[in-house]
């Protein structure tokens, strides 16, 4: 892959990263208390395998384990909503 496609890479898992907080935001201000919806977790998880991804591609250790480590947090996050999900049922 090009350089640019890596840059593109890295800019749309940071817009999918930060967009989290906003969507958070939002579901916390319409219901007045502070929660983390589901898309939290998911946008989470997928902005952090694209920045972990070019993290590895710029060879960046400190990034790689920053995010790799995240990668393992927001899925066992979703994880424990399903399960908590399942057993609702």
């Amino acid at each position: 892959m090009t350089p640019f496609l890596w840059k593109v890479i890295g800019l749309f898992g940071q817009a999918v990263f930060a967009s989290r907080f906003v969507v958070q935001w939002i579901v916390s201000e319409s219901r007045k208390e502070s929660v983390f919806p589901i898309y939290f977790w998911y946008a989470s998880l997928v902005g952090s395998v694209f920045l972990a991804s070019y993290a590895i591609y710029i060879r960046d250790p400190v990034f790689i384990l920053g995010q790799s480590f995240g990668v393992v947090v927001y899925s066992r996050n979703l994880y424990l909503r399903r399960r908590k999900g399942r057993e609702a049922e």
